[in-house]
């Protein structure tokens, strides 16, 4: 009876699961420790201060004043005050700071003056996020200054306060974050790098416990087992990875939003109906591989490499719309790209789910495409060969 074949499956792999350590590492404590390890690195928002250095070929109070902003800004702390260019320079490719500021000689004689000296500044963007902040940094700082002398010259033709403030930002800003007011940046990173890590180790680690089988040349007992349906064999198989999925995806959602209080907008419920379809699509895709390449290492090349890539393709850092089209393309075939939609949607923006209705349909398509294949698998699975 297949009701029998189901449960004796399920034991079946239970059993496994329990025999291999492999499973404990990379269906629970991968995941885990991802996600812990972002939340504490990330847990005041960004990597700051910044390490930065500067370069005082002037010695003014003019100069003096600049430097001591440059130390007053939150991202930056300047470690160093250095001589030169090139010191500082040398300090940069030793990696002591991560840019420097240059206050050109006769810098406060030549502002006095009204003969626009030039305030220099260099980041490091080999290591992305820091050379980012140190550039914001000291492109505040210089515009500041850049202001402050002008307004300076301005008073000392007599102007008033009124016509200088006019003149020097004829235009007041107001600026608005929504969803995010605290600019924090582990807000949009952690969701997005636990999450693809989680689902990475889904995909693995359903590619292993499918092609082990035709490696050992037990996928004819697995098959048997379940009374030679292949839709029954792999149900078994992948209801217990999918309950122990569904629990660490419940302790990742917790500390998300529970523990580290990040803003959830929306329904609760709808972020962990969608992080359950993730599972189940993510297994899908696995099992689409397996169908197509039976064949353990290149079953696990394909979908580590798609899986490593979908940190860069799926819109975390680099948006969708702005990348080739011939990349933008696999931006769509990764399961992760759709729960990232959705955690927009759900959590920050706090959307009606009829906005989001798209990402839950392609979700549930996974399944579907991974068992139009099944006939491949079952014949692969009849039929064991192993190349390694």
């Amino acid at each position: 009876m297949a009701d029998l074949g189901f449960i004796a499956g399920i034991r079946r792999e239970v059993r496994r699961m329990c025999s291999r350590r492999m499973y404990l590492f990379g269906m629970i404590i991968v995941p885990v420790f991802v996600g812990v390890f972002f939340l504490s690195i990330l847990d005041r928002g960004l990597p700051e201060p910044v390490p930065t250095a500067v370069v005082d070929l002037d010695h003014s109070s003019m100069s003096r004043t600049v430097t001591r902003t440059l130390n007053a800004l939150q991202v930056l702390d300047v470690r160093e005050k250095c001589e030169s260019y090139d010191e500082a320079l040398a300090d940069v490719r030793n990696g002591k700071v991560f840019g420097f500021f240059v206050i050109p000689a006769n810098f406060e004689k030549d502002a006095l003056a009204g003969k626009a000296p030039t305030l220099e500044y260099y980041s490091n963007m080999t290591y992305f996020v820091p050379g980012t902040l140190a550039f914001k940094g000291f492109k505040t700082v210089a515009v500041a200054t850049s202001g402050g002398i002008v307004m300076q010259t301005l008073q000392s033709l007599g102007l008033s306060s009124e016509t200088i403030s006019s003149m020097v930002q004829p235009v007041a800003i107001d600026q608005f974050p929504l969803n995010n007011p605290w600019m924090n940046y582990a807000i949009y990173l952690c969701p997005s790098f636990t999450m693809c890590t989680f689902v990475l180790m889904i995909m693995l680690m359903t590619v292993f416990s499918i092609t082990i089988e035709i490696k050992n040349g037990t996928s004819v007992e697995w098959l048997s087992v379940a009374k030679g349906r292949m839709s029954i064999a792999l149900a078994s198989k992948l209801l217990p990875h999918t309950i122990v999925y569904f629990c660490v995806g419940m302790l990742l959602l917790w500390l998300l939003f529970g523990y580290s209080h990040f803003p959830l907008n929306g329904s609760l419920g709808w972020m962990v109906a969608v992080t359950f379809l993730a599972v189940i699509a993510s297994q899908s895709f696995a099992t689409f591989i397996c169908s197509v390449v039976p064949n353990p290492r290149l079953a696990f090349s394909l979908t580590a490499l798609f899986g490593i890539l979908s940190f860069s393709f799926t819109g975390f850092s680099f948006p969708v719309q702005s990348m080739y089209g011939a990349l933008a393309v696999f931006s769509w075939l990764a399961p992760i790209r759709y729960w990232f939609l959705s955690y927009i949607n759900i959590a920050l923006n706090g959307v009606p789910l009829y906005y989001s209705r798209l990402y839950f349909a392609a979700l549930i398509a996974f399944p579907i495409v991974a068992c139009s294949m099944l006939w491949h698998l079952k014949k692969a699975c009849l039929k064991p060969v192993y190349v390694p």
